[in-house]
Order: C-alpha cells, then sequence, then structure tokens
C-alpha cells in the first residue's frame, strides 16, 4: 500500500514539477523582455503536465483534480492552434491528445474501475472538503477560460492581467484544500506557485505604467 502511494505521489510530483517549469520559463523570458510574454513551450508543457496530472488525480481517486484537468486540457490545444504550433505536430500525435481524456474514462468504466460515486463519495473525503476542492478547481479554470476568451478577441494567445489575478485567488483556495486533504503534492506546487503570479502581476502593472507614461 505504502509502495503504491509513493508511486502516485512521483506522478503527482512530476506533474507538478511540470506545471511549474512552464512557469518557470514563462517567467524567465517576461523577466528578460521586462513585460509578461506567453511562450509556446508554455502551453506545451502544459499540455503534457495535464496528460500526467489527470492519470494522478484518477489514481488518487480525486474528483476535484480530473476536473480541473479536464477543463484546461482543451484550452491548452487551442491556445497552441492560436500560436500555429499545433499544426506542426504529428496527426497521431494530435489524435491522441485530443482522445486520451475520454479514452481513459471511457476504458476505466468499461473494466469496473471508474465508479463516479466512488469518486463523488469517498469516506476520507467529507462532503464539504469536496465541495471546497470542486470550488477550488472552477475558480482556477476560470483563469484559463478568461484567458481563452481574452485571447479569441485578439486572435493572438497571451496571458492578461486577470489571468494572474484568477491564479492566484484559487491557488490561495487550493492551498487551503491541500492542508485538509494532506496533499503534499498540491500544497508545495501551489505554495511555490503563487510567488510566480504576484511577480507577473507585479511586471504587468510596470508594464501598464511604462506604457502610459510614453
Amino acid at each position: 500500500m505504502l509502495e503504491a502511494l509513493n508511486y502516485i505521489t512521483l506522478i503527482g510530483f512530476v506533474g507538478q514539477g511540470l506545471f511549474f517549469s512552464r512557469f518557470a520559463v514563462q517567467l524567465f523570458l517576461s523577466e528578460k523582455q521586462k513585460k509578461v510574454i506567453t511562450p509556446s513551450v508554455f502551453w506545451k508543457l502544459s499540455l503534457l503536465a495535464s496528460v500526467i496530472f489527470f492519470v494522478y488525480g484518477y489514481l488518487r481517486e480525486d474528483f476535484s483534480i480530473m476536473l480541473g484537468q479536464t477543463f484546461t486540457y482543451f484550452i491548452y490545444i487551442r491556445n497552441l492552434q492560436l500560436q500555429g504550433e499545433w499544426k506542426k505536430l504529428h496527426k497521431i500525435f494530435q489524435i491522441f491528445l485530443f482522445v486520451f481524456p475520454v479514452f481513459i474514462v471511457v476504458y476505466a468504466y468499461n473494466n469496473g474501475i471508474y465508479d463516479l460515486n466512488k469518486l463523488l463519495g469517498k469516506e476520507n473525503i467529507p462532503t464539504w472538503l469536496l465541495a471546497l476542492g470542486i470550488v477550488a478547481q472552477l475558480v482556477f479554470i476560470c483563469r484559463f477560460i478568461y484567458q481563452w476568451i481574452t485571447s479569441e478577441k485578439t486572435k493572438t494567445s497571451h496571458l492578461p492581467l486577470g489571468f494572474w489575478r484568477i491564479s492566484l485567488a484559487g491557488s490561495l483556495l487550493i492551498l487551503t484544500y491541500s492542508i485538509f486533504r494532506e496533499d503534499i503534492v498540491l500544497f508545495l506546487a501551489h505554495s511555490i506557485g503563487m510567488l510566480v503570479y504576484i511577480r507577473n502581476i507585479f511586471i504587468w502593472k510596470k508594464q501598464v505604467r511604462e506604457e502610459t507614461t510614453k
């Protein structure tokens, strides 16, 4: 049992490591250019991390994590399309990425592994805590919905100021959830992630001030 938990935790850390690396690269390039930018590697790392973290949420039987990854997964793909990077991927890889979330759920359901009642009614996750986790994930999801809407308006993939503000609010909620859930993966990821969000907010504000004074 302990070995299984360690294996699952390792998968979670790999996924969160990739999630963090996307912001590390984005922040490094933004600091270098003195403005908030959105490199294509940000979305590529996001998509890869989402695949891994979806598996982590499933193995943890954590519905809120799976919900969060399902909603944002296709937004990552759309941003790659807006940047013209999606068409550069091999067709087989494109198809795999599109069907992966659906496949893993359908496969597990048909093999008697996936049980919605089990996911929504685990004895070790009280209803109030599950609700907190879902609300936290929904707030976190909203940052990419907001980003997606603003990007569609301009037909360019970018990370607006509102994205970072919503990220900070969602991260605080997930951090609270992780403490009660005793999830070290989520706790460490969002503790560090909040620093990146705050720094990008400062960069954005400085960028706006400089543009208004020109």
